[in-house]
């Protein structure tokens, strides 16, 4: 049975508005000023020293590594555990930190029997929302105590060493994006990436595309960009536009609309989609998924599509949820099972077979190598397993189960394979992520699991399918994650950072990249051994693009987007959640993932929503 599309979440950023004349596929042209530039608004009064004007922030912070036992810690930062005033009994550990055993009790268990990485420091615990509750000096007695707590508690607590291994992995990427892989070769560009920063950081609108008219919740899932097109899916077709001027260049035509597409592309922009068997009707509101097409972004044609069918299925082709590319291999994954076929023909490598355990391929991350999340046992205890695939003839390379409870896992990464899952629900935030596992692809042994608790660390995965995650980097033999917002250096500024874990030892590794107040960082894909992040700005400043070194964490801003109210309005009308961000040799390109047809009572006439926003350094 078809089942209907899950709608996104109602009332959030970028709900989408009527286009302007001329509709999807004729973008309007940018006028001298694109969006109509006004007088910044002034700012809301605020207190004095307050939002806004933030101090800076004290040296050292979240992700820093702590003195070893004995030796004091200067200029203590954020966050950071510190020794009560002499004479001065420690107060009770404040909220987020983690508690000691009672005394007289054991320590916890590790649980579960497998590798896990040892505790880290819980610098910069996000604070409960609301009203300031503690001064600047009670933080810091409260700190000293959880200091004290994991001390006599916990054992010797340490910060881990900077050290990678040796290991200098080829990049792999995974972010907010949907394109391909960044690349790039050590002592290229910034440190070991291809990106470099330009003479003037400062930003311009370089094109901006309308919403297409739809009547109902659709799926613009896809975008890519080429050396001369940037690509973007629309209704019941694929168009490229020209990188710079947004002027179309070609249009895919579909069957039906597109339901799923592949984060990644063949050097010579080959990629893929799955798509619905036709346009909705009166009988059939929701057409099946069930086509799969290669597509050659350089030319704008569609090179093959074709449908599967299973042995459980008789004549009925099987239905898709996501698709992936690795090498030359195409696969999908879906309820049903998996199946691959040739890039360059649609020749069949494989397809879903019945099995005796009830097992099928759930989905597939691809990339640099093809990895696969196979289900067996029944609905209720399920049993899934890891496995390195040869991707020519779909043959296991290493099989790795994952623990009891687990119901789904979702492929960060394949070279080195990481893979991230919410063991036994408890991350309990909607991330999809409790725990990360780094997985030798050779052999198939757990190398460490490293816990991801869902109130310090804010990347996410889908809840069901395999290869959806977000601001989330690996490269490095390191895994990049961004922490939650937590309070910064001005009355009001939240912040994060980009910290990062050894994939080898599962440690912190020492270090951090910091947003700055009001700013948020996301990682969005590696660059050979650099991260590309996105800073999403404060109510009053335009967004931001860096690249930071992946070992010294030191940043390099790559752009730097307009201030004008209209500009940021259109920038921040995009959510980080909910949108797809590219960002290639200077170009910047933010969109949809899903439209709907605007609701009549949200927002003003006035009010400008858009498809694709790109800002240039060029």
């Amino acid at each position: 049975m078809t089942q209907p599309p899950s709608e996104p979440p109602q009332g959030g950023f970028g709900a989408p508005q009527d286009p302007p004349p001329g509709g999807f596929g004729a973008p309007t042209p940018p006028p001298a000023d694109p969006f109509g530039k006004q007088p910044p608004a002034a700012p809301p009064t605020s207190p004095a020293g307050g939002y806004g004007t933030p101090p800076p922030p004290p040296a050292g912070g979240y992700g820093s590594p702590t003195p070893p036992p004995g030796q004091p810690q200067q200029n203590p930062a954020y966050g950071y555990p510190q020794a009560p005033p002499p004479g001065q009994p420690p107060t009770q550990p404040g909220y987020g930190f983690p508690q000691g055993p009672p005394p007289g009790q054991p320590g916890m268990p590790q649980g579960y029997g497998y590798p896990t990485a040892p505790m880290q420091p819980q610098y910069g615990a996000p604070q409960p929302s609301g009203p300031k509750k503690f001064s600047t000096q009670m933080k810091i007695i409260v700190a000293a105590a959880v200091a004290v707590v994991l001390i006599v508690g916990g054992g010797v607590i340490y910060a881990s060493s900077g050290d990678d291994g040796g290991k200098q992995d080829e990049a792999s990427s995974a972010g907010s994006t949907g394109g391909g892989e960044g690349k790039g070769g050590e002592g290229e560009g910034l440190g070991g990436g291809s990106e470099k920063a330009p003479a003037n950081t400062a930003s311009k609108v370089g094109f901006q595309l309308p919403h297409p008219k739809v009547t109902d919740t659709t799926t613009v899932d896809g975008s890519w960009v080429t050396d001369k097109a940037y690509v973007k899916t629309g209704v019941n077709e694929i168009v490229g536009y020209d990188v710079a001027k947004g002027t179309k260049l070609w249009s895919i035509p579909l069957a039906g609309q597109v339901c799923a597409a592949s984060r990644h592309m063949s050097k010579d922009y080959k990629t893929a989609v799955v798509f619905e068997e036709g346009k909705p009707t009166a009988a059939d509101k929701y057409p099946s998924c069930n086509k799969v097409g290669a597509l050659d972004l350089a030319t704008g044609k569609l090179i093959w599509s074709k449908s599967v069918t299973s042995a459980s299925s008789g004549d009925e082709p099987i239905r898709f949820n996501e698709v992936t590319l690795s090498g030359s291999t195409v696969a999908a994954g879906g309820t049903s099972g998996g199946a691959a076929f040739n890039l360059a023909d649609g020749a069949e490598l494989w397809k879903p077979q019945t099995d005796t355990n009830n097992c099928s391929d759930r989905g597939y991350g691809g990339g640099e190598a093809l990895a696969v999340v196979r289900r067996c046992g029944s609905y209720d205890e399920p049993q899934l397993t890891i496995q390195a695939l040869n991707p020519t003839t779909g043959a296991p390379l290493s099989s790795y189960e994952m623990p009891a409870g687990v119901e789904y896992a979702s492929i960060v990464s394949t070279k080195p394979l990481v893979v991230a899952a919410d063991v036994g629900d408890t991350a309990g935030d909607g991330s999809g992520i409790s725990d990360f596992f780094s997985i030798d692809a050779k052999t198939g042994k757990l190398l460490v699991r490293i816990s991801a608790d869902a109130d310090k660390y804010a990347a996410e995965c889908g809840s069901t399918e395999v290869e959806t995650c977000s601001s989330v980097a690996v490269g490095n033999n390191r895994l990049y994650v961004p922490t939650e917002e937590h309070e910064g250096g001005g009355e009001y500024g939240d912040t994060n950072e980009i910290v990062a874990f050894d994939l080898t030892t599962g440690k912190l590794v020492g270090g951090k990249a910091d947003a700055g107040d009001r700013y948020t960082l996301t990682p969005l894909r590696m660059d050979g051994t650099n991260v590309i992040a996105y800073k999403r700005p404060p109510y009053d400043k335009g967004g931001q693009i860096v690249s930071i070194d992946g070992s010294s964490f030191k940043e390099t801003v790559l752009m730097v987007n307009p201030d004008d109210e209209t500009v940021r309005d259109a920038e921040t009308s995009f959510s980080t959640d909910y949108a797809e961000f590219l960002y290639e040799k200077g170009r910047l390109f933010i969109s949809e993932k899903m439209i709907s047809e605007p609701s009549k009572s949200s927002g003003s006439l006035d009010d400008k929503q858009y498809l694709v926003v790109s800002f240039t350094t060029s």
